[in-house]
């Protein structure tokens, strides 16, 4: 418990303050400096991030366009067609060794296979949401996404809130339970996709793999299960390959480079940028998603929804503001030392060492 305390904690600092100077402040004189002129590593991190979350933008088109294929068996093939992928990237860039190191350490493959599961309970909710018209009610789980991180510090760490903190979540939740309210019904997908998201950060956010190794890890964890499942279908006479036509079977057996990408880009991003900066520019994803959700596939966003979404983008327009002007994150102690070979050493006060550091 002391272990994924501070993990936690590296995880939460690193998010909220990004890379600090060497005396570890936080806040506003950290913040990106968009008239500087940006170095080559940081500047790419810019063109990784938008990638990323763009394509995550849009990529909803994308699932649209095979909605026949049950979510279940979407999901599958994004497994089994990424390894198919990855394994060779693997090989043509040298980094075999990396990957058996990686499968070879106990402490970092329970981190992996926690990776791997929040990361396929949120492509099947996505998929699901996109498939049965939730565009929307998904773009509203990206938007929650930032404040439950904060929300997990508070409840797992003791974390103290501040004012704006506390202000940007309690608006966040009335929008929520407004939506729930008035709509009749929990948005459980939205909730789905902020928590497993939330977790599948902290987890990439606490190992030291290289992104390509972390991918294709968490694809294998999950490739057994995939084929087991889609054979089972195929032999009840219920799989999608084979039945809706070659336009829905090349798709399918693309699905694994529109997934791979956008999570290569993702990882390499938070190599290269401060994380409270990857906070800011996530928000890109969500509002393409809602715009397509609203304008192309004209879903219902009535006052009400517009009420309750009103309240949720106040409260991350209050949190941006606090994230960006206010000083560093209230410090936290604990009484485990950390241990010199999982690439996360340091003082456990508040100032853990930048992203690009934990996850080379």
């Amino acid at each position: 418990m002391g272990t994924f305390r501070r993990d936690l904690a590296v995880f939460r600092t690193g998010f909220y303050n990004g890379n600090r100077g060497a005396d570890g402040a936080g806040g506003a004189e950290n913040w990106p400096d968009f008239k500087r002129p940006l170095g080559d590593s940081m500047r790419s991190g810019y063109l990784y991030a938008l990638g990323a979350f763009g394509l995550w933008g849009v990529l909803p088109i994308y699932w649209q366009l095979i909605r026949e294929v049950p979510a279940l068996q979407v999901v599958c093939h994004r497994i089994i067609w990424s390894v198919l992928l990855l394994v060779p990237l693997l090989s043509w860039t040298g980094q075999w060794p990396a990957a058996m190191a990686a499968i070879s350490n106990p402490a970092t493959m329970i981190r992996q296979v926690a990776a791997s599961m929040f990361l396929a309970i949120n492509w099947l909710a996505f998929v699901w949401a996109v498939s049965n018209g939730r565009m929307i009610e998904s773009s509203l789980g990206y938007y929650i996404n930032p404040l439950l991180n904060v929300l997990l510090g508070v409840l797992l760490l003791g974390e103290r809130l501040r004012q704006g903190q506390t202000i940007a979540i309690l608006l966040a939740a009335t929008g929520v339970g407004w939506l729930s309210w008035h709509v009749g019904t929990v948005p459980w997908i939205a909730i789905a996709l902020a928590s497993s998201f939330c977790l599948y950060g902290l987890a990439k956010k606490t190992t030291s793999v290289p992104p390509l190794v972390s991918l294709w890890i968490e694809a294998t964890v999950l490739l057994l299960p995939a084929i087991v499942y889609l054979t089972k279908q195929h032999l009840q006479g219920d799989g999608a390959f084979g039945t809706y036509g070659l336009r829905i079977d090349g798709m399918l057996l693309a699905s694994g480079i529109v997934t791979s990408v956008p999570l290569w880009c993702f990882a390499n991003a938070a190599q290269k940028l401060p994380l409270s900066t990857l906070g800011i520019l996530q928000y890109l994803g969500p509002t393409l998603q809602f715009l397509l959700g609203w304008w192309v596939y004209k879903e219902p966003f009535d006052a009400t929804r517009m009420i309750g979404f009103f309240l949720v983008w106040t409260a991350l327009s209050i949190f941006a503001w606090d994230l960006v002007h206010q000083g560093s994150p209230a410090k936290f102690s604990t009484t485990d030392d950390p241990p010199a070979s999982d690439g996360i050493q340091g003082p456990l006060d508040g100032t853990p060492k930048a992203a690009s550091e934990l996850e080379q």
